[in-house]
């Protein structure tokens, strides 16, 4: 993978990738029970071209985040 700036970077196995017109949904399975699910708009739909347990990355790059309790 190249050099991103974002520091949230989770190392994963592709569950699923379901292709729309504009967006794809894309599952990755992080371990330990998580699954970190993607909405991929567009512009990034050339990098959810990976299929069905392939390794990946899940990039989480954000101005805010939010928890709620």
């Amino acid at each position: 993978m190249k050099k991103l700036s974002a520091r949230n970077q989770l190392k994963g196995k592709i569950l699923d990738v379901k292709k729309g017109a504009t967006t794809s949904h894309v599952r990755i399975d992080i371990g330990n029970g998580i699954v970190i699910n993607i909405l991929n708009h567009d512009r990034g739909r050339c990098r959810s071209q990976s299929q069905d347990r392939d390794e990946a990355w899940a990039v989480i790059k954000a101005s805010d985040v939010m928890i709620g309790v």
